[in-house]
């Protein structure tokens, strides 16, 4: 099994405790004197300090992992994106304790012999769970380093007798508008439920995993609890959360932002720096808690996966299949 390393930030890049917890009113406050709209806010400690009573679990550590530094679980937990519970970056964080994760249940079906339920309790007993540290590509031009909690993705599906002919994974999200707030809202771009698919040579690469938790405790609801998908050399927005359907297809499945916006957001969506997103760069990117005036980094093709990665799309036109 290979180990995938990366270059491990200076500690210049690293930001404070105490800068930490003022980010949020820093950034309010630079963003109304200079227009600084695209900086990210962060909610404060107090409002993420709910007692931290996550279940606890017991993992094997993984030769994928990076040796790059995490961050900070406030970081990890506070900079989501999760439309179900508003469009803000820190709107889960306030929003997503209206979920109730408990029971849950995946239906897998479609193209398998052996359809059925996935429930979450078994999910968590019957299979290996391995901390992955995952350098993880956010929207737009930020980056993170996120320790996941996960199970491979293929050990799951070969438990369903997955048929030779499938070629596509579809996933599907939760919908629950009186428990997601932004499913109800008016103001949301995005159809619902949330979909999003996986090419099967995809869904079953040893990189891609259903991800249970994170620093080893159960996946917080503004994470995407209590299961959700996790593919690092794609962009963050291919990480669909809080799964209750995985369905095998032949034919290619509709992804959510492909429909919202099939001219930003291809099928594919795979880390490029060399395409630039119509609306910014994609060349370079910065680090999430490092601070808004930190040196920006180059973008790794595929997001530092290309030497695992890149051979799944020999061939491939990837301007065109972005």
């Amino acid at each position: 099994m290979t180990s995938y390393r990366y270059p491990t930030p200076p500690s210049s890049q690293i930001t404070s405790k105490e800068d930490f917890l003022n980010r949020r009113s820093f950034v309010a406050g630079m963003a109304g004197a200079s227009g600084l709209a695209a900086a990210p806010s962060f909610i404060g400690s107090s409002a993420i300090a709910q007692e931290r009573k996550a279940q606890k679990l017991k993992t094997t550590s993984s030769s994928f992992s990076t040796v790059e530094k995490p961050n900070s679980y406030e970081d990890v937990t506070t900079y989501n994106n999760f439309y179900e519970f508003g469009t803000g970056k820190s709107d889960p964080a306030e929003n997503a304790h209206t979920l109730t994760t408990r029971p849950w249940t995946i239906d897998v079906g479609g193209m398998v012999n052996n359809p059925g339920k996935l429930d979450i309790e078994k999910l968590l007993t019957k299979f290996t769970l391995e901390e992955r540290i995952y350098r993880f590509r956010c929207v737009e031009a930020w980056s993170m380093v996120i320790p996941w909690v996960g199970i491979p993705l293929a050990d799951v599906l070969k438990q369903y007798d997955v048929q030779g002919s499938a070629k596509y994974v579809a996933f599907e999200t939760l919908l629950r508008p009186e428990e997601m707030p932004g499913q109800s809202s008016t103001f949301s771009s995005l159809p619902w439920p949330y979909v999003e698919g996986l090419r099967m040579d995809e869904a079953m690469h040893p990189l891609t995993i259903l991800a249970v938790g994170l620093y080893g405790e159960v996946l917080p609801n503004q994470n995407g609890a209590p299961v959700r998908l996790v593919v690092p050399w794609k962009y963050g927005f291919k990480s669909i959360k809080s799964i209750v359907s995985m369905k095998l297809t032949e034919d290619e499945p509709p992804t959510s932002w492909n429909k919202a916006g099939p001219r930003e957001y291809g099928f594919y969506s795979n880390v490029n720096p060399t395409v630039n997103h119509p609306r910014w760069s994609q060349a370079t990117e910065r680090r999430i808690g490092a601070g808004i005036f930190a040196k920006r980094i180059e973008t790794l093709m595929f997001n530092g996966y290309a030497d695992q990665v890149a051979s799944l799309y020999e061939g491939m036109d990837l301007r065109k299949f972005y």
